[in-house]
């Protein structure tokens, strides 16, 4: 049971870093410009400091749900709940995006995948959580 566990949160760990890490490297490295051809409109009235931070934290939160459990499995068991930790805050970030689109009227565009990498980030989060009580 332990080992479906690991394999089910590393999974669930490295597609949800796989996707915020693609996310999150282009809001760190793009101009304003170049978001807002891509199609990020939320991005014109938003300051672009908050812009950067939102790509930063979406770069932390992939690389913890990566790195913490290597830690973990190093002999540094505490390094497991940076990988909870992590999933969390990038489901909180999905929380932001949904209420974001819904007031920006384009939730029928973005819900489904906002939703996906919402419940994905949850699933990693608890299954790294449940980690230890096995």
């Amino acid at each position: 049971m332990e080992i479906l566990i690991i394999v089910l949160a590393a999974v669930a760990s490295l597609f949800t870093a796989f996707a915020f890490f693609k996310a999150g490297k282009f809001k760190a490295t793009s101009s304003k410009e170049t978001l807002l051809g891509a199609g990020f409109g939320w991005v014109e009235k938003t300051p672009f400091g908050v812009v950067r931070l939102i790509a930063w934290l979406e770069l932390l939160g992939a690389a913890g749900l990566v790195l913490a459990p290597i830690g973990y499995f190093l002999g540094f068991t505490w390094a497991l709940w940076f990988a909870v930790a992590a999933g969390i805050g990038l489901a909180l970030t999905m929380v932001g995006a949904i209420i974001l689109h819904a007031k920006r009227g384009e939730a029928k565009y973005t819900l489904k995948m906002n939703m996906n990498l919402l419940l994905v980030s949850l699933a990693a989060a608890l299954l790294w959580a449940y980690l230890p009580l096995v």
